[in-house]
């Protein structure tokens, strides 16, 4: 052997340094759903906990929302785009095979040559996304990553399927990771996540982009389906063991948990996962389905962020995470609220 590759000898802390999000303008109310459905508000409130949701209009891309979340998690963090090494975004509803967003994202963000990629992990992608940048800022490969979870759901939602219609919706949320002063202040801690494929057609397409453009019924959108009553028995129950596991790697028990804030998919599974978890009342729980519905990858930096501004969470709250969905996958940790 003739040489040898250097790299770092020792890890370094993580922790979110600022968060930032994105709501659209338009306000869709259960009435204007239930125009293109069986259904009733009290069905919709009853079923799912959401009152309204927030879809985009046509000026509101996923790369707008976007450089507007990850702009204010920056003025939020107190770094300028120019210290940001890495931008991660996880989405499925950029309609681009590819160049990624992330890459127009870093360059409208003004970051300079930031490496730049998306993820496609559906509603655990945040959290996906948050334990890559924790890993490469632990690791030395970058000291300032934006991580963002980004949808525009609307565009794949067949308003006239009564099991999705009244579901789904548009936004972004983003944070910055970056290092923490001391391993005492770690914020991020280990994720804990994982991948069962065999379930992949409870949550899906309806049919691949090729079939659906080019079909006999075409061209149309290939929208989101999903089997309900079986989702809603594996979100309620297997995650909850999935949140105490990452409990247990974080080193947090949950009498010392502050905040609970997991995908905001349905206000029945959030409630069934606390149960599970056996919360105590004091621990604040995010509820942010009611108002803006279930935005996939942005859902929980969107939750945070209300959390913060409502002041039921303050910086240096203990707060655990956990995205589950199509795939279906799931990815769960601690964080201290920025």
């Amino acid at each position: 052997m003739t040489g040898s590759i250097t790299g770092p000898t020792t890890l370094r802390p993580s922790r979110i340094l600022g968060l930032g999000g994105y709501r659209p303008s338009r306000v869709i109310t259960n009435d204007e759903i239930i125009q293109n459905i069986d259904s009733s508000d009290e069905w919709i409130r009853t079923r799912s906990g959401i009152e309204r949701r927030r879809w985009a209009t046509d000026e509101e891309t996923v790369v707008a929302m976007s450089v507007s979340a990850a702009g204010k998690a920056l003025a939020d963090a107190g770094i300028r785009p120019e210290q940001v090494d890495c931008v991660i975004v996880s989405t499925v509803t950029h309609l681009y095979q590819t160049p990624a967003a992330a890459v127009e994202i870093a360059h409208k963000l003004g970051t300079g040559h930031a490496a730049a990629f998306d993820i496609s992990a559906a509603c655990a992608g945040f959290c996906y996304g948050l334990s890559l940048a924790s890993d490469m800022v632990r690791g030395g490969t970058a000291r300032h990553v934006v991580v963002i979870g980004v949808e525009r759901l609307s565009d794949l939602t067949d308003p006239y399927d009564r099991s999705t219609a009244f579901l789904f919706a548009d936004g972004a949320g983003a944070v910055v990771v970056g290092p923490a002063d001391s391993e005492d202040e770690q914020g991020i801690g280990p994720v804990v996540w994982g991948s069962e494929g065999e379930h992949q057609t409870l949550i899906t397409q309806r049919e691949e982009w090729r079939d659906a453009m080019f079909g006999p019924d075409g061209p149309r959108m290939p929208h989101l389906i999903m089997e309900g009553n079986p989702v809603f028995r594996w979100a309620s129950y297997e995650m909850a063991k999935v949140a105490r596991q990452a409990l247990d790697a974080a080193g947090v028990s949950v009498e010392e948990l502050d905040v609970f804030a997991p995908h905001q998919a349905n206000m029945r599974i959030t409630d069934a996962m606390a149960n599970a978890l056996m919360l105590p009342d004091r621990v604040a729980i995010a509820r942010d389905i009611a108002q803006q519905g279930n935005t996939s990858a942005a859902s929980i930096p969107l939750a945070l962020e209300r959390m913060l501004e409502t002041g039921d969470a303050t910086s240096g709250d203990l707060a655990l995470v956990i995205g589950f969905g199509a795939g279906l996958v799931y990815a769960a940790q601690v964080i201290r609220m920025p």
